[in-house]
């Protein structure tokens, strides 16, 4: 009885040191990690090869920026209306890289309040005496030759507003036969920034300087990264 207790025992050790390595290690060097891990369950691979998340939003980031800095500006000023439509078509068909836009349209005007021209001087004299006798101030006959020729000048405005108070005045007078006409005194026109890769603009440079021989082509005003 005694011996077989013994056996037991010594079996038991014998267990436990093989258990523990004291006999030596395994074939597998990895199997004794396995039973050692903690937590296994809740090991989550971050990456596989692959830089982190992270990392490459800095560099998307730095690739944006990079971008935007190349970018040019080119300003078109002061052109007429028609050539810059007619540019801005060039621009969509040829230059897809590049963005037009119109930063101002500019122009003025006056409007003429007159008499139209009349067939001859003794009519001319004839409507001046007439003006004279309803007490209308600030005439004068047109002596130039041209299409306006002996017209009645009754005022110049630089609003329609004004002219026409001007016209009903004068009505309020008598005079039926004044009229208001509307004479350019400069053309509408209008500014035009460009907006595209630098790398492409001294060959957009050379299309402008072709398309619009008139135009002097200059960097936006408030921009950084224009071409000079």
């Amino acid at each position: 009885m005694r011996t077989f207790v013994f056996l037991l025992i010594l079996v038991n050790l014998l267990f436990l040191a093989w258990t523990q390595g004291y006999l030596g290690s395994s074939s597998n060097p990895d199997s004794l990690r396995v039973q050692q891990q903690l937590l296994a369950d809740q090991i989550r691979i971050v990456a596989r090869d692959e830089p982190p998340a992270e990392t490459v939003k800095t560099e998307l980031t730095a690739k944006a920026v990079e971008n935007k800095a190349v970018q040019a500006c080119i300003l078109l000023s002061d052109l007429p209306i028609a050539e810059i439509v007619r540019f801005e078509s060039l621009l969509a068909e040829k230059w897809p890289a590049f963005k037009a836009e119109r930063t101002k349209v500019t122009g003025s005007a006056s409007y003429w309040v007159n008499i139209p021209p009349l067939a001859s001087k003794q009519e001319a004299d004839n409507k001046v005496a007439e003006l004279k006798k309803l007490g209308i101030p600030e005439f004068y006959v047109v002596q130039e030759n041209g299409p306006n020729n002996r017209a009645i000048s009754l005022g110049l405005f630089s609003s329609r507003e004004a002219a026409t108070v001007r016209l009903e005045m004068l009505r309020t007078k008598g005079v039926r036969s004044a009229r208001i006409a509307e004479r350019n005194v400069k053309p509408l026109s209008a500014s035009l920034e460009i907006h595209g890769p630098d790398a492409q603009a001294e060959a957009l440079r050379q299309a402008l300087a072709e398309a619009l021989p008139e135009s002097k082509p200059g960097a936006c005003n408030n921009k950084a990264t224009t071409v000079q």
